[in-house]
């Protein structure tokens, strides 16, 4: 694909030097400010994309190749013969879907996001789009062509790959006040977009809660016991197909922190890819720690380690993200600037 400029970098460039030092004032995680949501989004945006920037060098290797020579620090090139600190589309997506959550919530509007990034290279770290999964392009190919937001995603049972949980924790910001029913509706019709076989949603769904208890500050042991209860009597109480609850049998009714690491699974399905999220959480405890297991997990390390660093980055806050990471991150600047921008939008939701 030729080398094309992002959209998004020339507009905000100039905004976001002359308000840098601000930002980052007012986002600097600190126990005595008064500022937590802006702290929040910026922990979850960055844990995303550290995690998936870690991951993109070594997609597809095995765990065994791993074993032997394990990611460790920030690199580059590898797979994608990409820069260090080059994020792929599960941050691409997320920064759509956050982008579009600075306005009123309207779901045409993150599609017109997620087609402008696939066609026109929005929100991308060096305005290319070089990894697009096939559910995600045939999804977005609808959306192109004009096909409703609701009904854009696959519907099959062999449409549940992980390509909606990768991009959906920004939603968290939006739907954290709402009451179940009202988070679970908002986290189907933005699943839908790109996968809407019940399976996704309630991959999403866990996800999110897990995440929103994060927010309100409990433990995560806490909350892996809270979601066994409140996920299943919730996916009951709307009638929600037994045997598709029972897919999720090892996070919903097992510790998933007493199984071995051959015992977890890190392809592209998005059940594998929820449970290997939360064991490398489970089973750390620093952010470098979750995000380095699970990008070691192989096969689909960026997706992995993305999935995973989201929950690290809002349970160990950005502070916790080591400094060099940062630096070496594409695009930093315009992602700290998405954070404000995201937090700022409460009044309008």
């Amino acid at each position: 694909m030729a080398h094309r400029k992002s959209p998004e970098t020339g507009e905000q460039r100039s905004f976001v030097q002359k308000f840098y030092s601000r930002l980052r004032g007012m986002l600097r995680t600190n126990k005595d400010n008064d500022t937590p949501v802006p702290n929040q989004v910026k922990s979850a945006l960055f844990g995303v994309a550290v995690g998936d920037a870690l991951g993109v060098p070594v997609e597809f290797k095995s765990r065994e190749s791993l074993r032997r020579k394990p990611v460790t620090e920030m690199i580059g090139y590898g797979t994608y013969d990409q820069p260090p600190g080059t994020w792929s589309d599960d941050s691409s997506l997320t920064f759509c879907l956050a982008e579009a959550l600075t306005h009123k919530f309207n779901l045409s509007r993150i599609a017109d996001n997620f087609v402008r990034w696939m066609e026109e290279a929005y929100w991308t770290p060096h305005g290319e789009v070089f990894d697009i999964g096939i559910a995600t392009r045939a999804a977005i190919t609808q959306l192109s062509a004009g096909v409703a937001p609701e009904k854009a995603g696959g519907t099959g049972e062999r449409d549940n790959g992980n390509g909606s949980l990768m991009r959906i924790l920004p939603l968290v910001f939006y739907i954290q006040d709402k009451p179940i029913q009202g988070r679970f509706d908002s986290t189907k019709s933005v699943s839908s977009l790109t996968h809407g076989h019940i399976r996704s949603v309630i991959a999403c769904f866990y996800y999110l809660e897990f995440a929103r208890q994060l927010l309100h500050g409990k433990d995560k042991f806490e909350i892996y016991g809270n979601l066994q209860q409140l996920v299943p009597e919730f996916l009951t109480s709307i009638t929600v197909d037994p045997e598709e609850v029972a897919h999720f049998s090892r996070l919903l009714k097992r510790n998933i922190s007493d199984l071995d690491e051959k015992d977890i699974k890190s392809s592209g399905y998005v059940v594998h890819t929820l449970e290997a999220s939360i064991w490398c959480l489970i089973t750390t405890d620093s952010f470098d720690a979750a995000v380095l297991k699970a990008v070691n997990l192989g096969e689909d390390t960026d997706t992995t380690a993305a999935v995973t660093g989201g929950l690290a980055g809002l349970l160990y806050g950005f502070d916790a993200i080591p400094n060099e990471w940062i630096r070496e991150l594409a695009c930093s600047m315009a992602i700290e600037d998405l954070a404000w921008r995201v937090a700022g939008a409460d009044g309008r939701r």
